[in-house]
């Protein structure tokens, strides 16, 4: 379902069903009931973003055992083929290779990640865009799945399956049950999938055919108890309350964008929470700290006709930190390559950050202009703070802490001279005590941002 806007009054829409191949809205048995149609209204940004109605308009939980279902922080092989450096083919230049696995299995053991992904691990890349192009259970030959999935193990690390279908909706419902099973044997719980290309003729991503499709796949990964990432979605609509494996998924424009095109704008990411983000979790893929992607310029081809040769991240190396506290993933990725991350001391704050959270509060906002957002999860409370293109003084009083205790605060924040289009990676730390009626006034730059750690002295 989508909304069309009336020409003649910009101020009313009407829902619109989008039809299926054979021109039907919807197919159905009687009785039935149609779902919710909701609109959201508060009195500020704010209190906006904080509500849960979509969810609880949901059945409650299906699924009787939920242990298996983990929140994740992570990091993978996938920024590296949109930049160009790795291809997702079996190439001289080939990513998901077990040598490239077992150094990312390390660097989260090593850093205290959950999991590690990797795209472009399974045969069939070199055929993209063609019908039965994919294999979801046969491996390249540089990679040895069983094998890394026992690494893994062994180190304390999950591994992130990955399920590309490139839109081919027969091929994969085909062999969903084998794929999953695969996975399931080898205690592989969470599975990221995509449909990056077209949908069967005369479907639409948000039709009846693909929105059923989209359940299946959810459904039937819960059998196998794995958790999905779903990229190019149809829009969340609060099933994650009835299908908690449902963990986040895409439907953004995205980080990739990032890497070969204009990208995205700072105001971009000051507006995804009230649209995008009211539906549910985002996998947005934040966390790059090479913002103007230098450090590798010598080993970057162009694969996308998008890229101009001056692709940046249009954010400082604050607000990227920054947005993987503002934009909710209970999967949640640390994108940059981890040669990156090493000995980088930023990277600290990743290290121990949560993958989800006991409670939220906005504490200001105005959508596409900046947000401020506090995170508990146990003791600990996380405040972080993005803003669009202009720079911004934001104000705010820690009330959220608890009373007659004092905390350690551990800032990272822009410097003086932080500019996201000329000195993106600037930044200062700082480390102070605080009580419940501390205010904190922190000075963004353009495209900036900032984060706060609250741990209990």
């Amino acid at each position: 379902m989508t909304l069309l806007q009336d020409p003649a009054n910009k101020n009313r829409y009407k829902v619109n069903l989008v039809p299926a191949a054979n021109g039907l809205n919807v197919r159905t048995q009687i009785p039935f009931y149609s779902p919710w149609r909701v609109f959201f209204f508060a009195d500020n940004a704010a209190d906006l973003a904080e509500t849960m109605l979509l969810y609880n308009l949901n059945e409650p939980c299906k699924i009787e055992n939920t242990e298996w279902i983990k929140p994740v922080n992570y990091v993978g092989i996938w920024w590296e083929m949109h930049l160009g450096i790795s291809t997702w083919a079996m190439t001289e230049r080939h990513g998901a290779t077990t040598e490239n696995m077992k150094a990312y299995i390390d660097f989260a053991a090593n850093h205290g990640i959950d999991a590690v992904l990797a795209e472009g691990w399974n045969k069939g890349w070199e055929n993209w865009g063609e019908k039965d192009a994919f294999s979801f259970t046969e491996a390249y030959p540089d990679f040895k799945l069983k094998e890394l999935a026992e690494y893994a193990d062994e180190k304390g690390v999950m591994i992130i399956g990955h399920h590309e279908t490139g839109g081919d909706i027969e091929l994969y419902e085909r062999q969903l049950d084998s794929a999953f099973a695969l996975y399931q044997s080898l205690g592989i719980h969470h599975v990221k999938t995509g449909y990056a290309g077209p949908t069967p003729d005369g479907e639409h991503k948000h039709g009846q055919f693909m929105v059923n499709h989209y359940n299946l796949v959810m459904q039937k990964a819960a059998e196998y108890e794995i958790s999905l990432d779903v990229h190019e979605p149809v829009m969340f609509s609060g099933l994650c309350r009835t299908y908690p494996n449902l963990m986040t998924g895409e439907g953004v424009r995205g980080m990739e964008w990032n890497a070969w095109s204009e990208g995205n704008m700072p105001s971009h990411t000051c507006i995804i929470p009230f649209t995008r983000g009211m539906a549910g979790p985002i996998d947005y893929t934040p966390g790059i700290f090479d913002i103007d992607l230098s450090a590798h310029k010598e080993d970057r081809e162009k694969w996308n006709s998008e890229d101009r040769g001056n692709t940046a991240v249009h954010a400082t190396l604050a607000n990227q930190l920054a947005l993987m506290v503002v934009l909710y993933s209970p999967m949640q990725m640390a994108a940059d390559l981890i040669e990156n991350y090493e000995g980088h001391e930023a990277f600290s704050f990743i290290e121990n950050m949560p993958a989800t959270w006991d409670e939220s509060i906005y504490l200001d906002a105005e959508i596409g202009e900046y947000i401020v957002v506090a995170r508990r999860s146990g003791t600990t409370w996380y405040v972080a703070a993005i803003t669009n293109e202009e720079k911004r003084d934001i104000a705010f009083i820690a009330n959220f802490l608890n009373e007659g205790k004092t905390y350690i605060a551990r800032m990272l924040y822009d410097s003086p001279e932080s500019h996201y289009e000329n000195n993106p990676e600037d930044y200062q730390i700082l480390e102070t005590e605080a009580q419940q009626l501390d205010g904190f006034n922190l000075k963004l730059a353009p495209g900036g941002g900032a984060i706060i750690v609250f741990e209990p002295d």
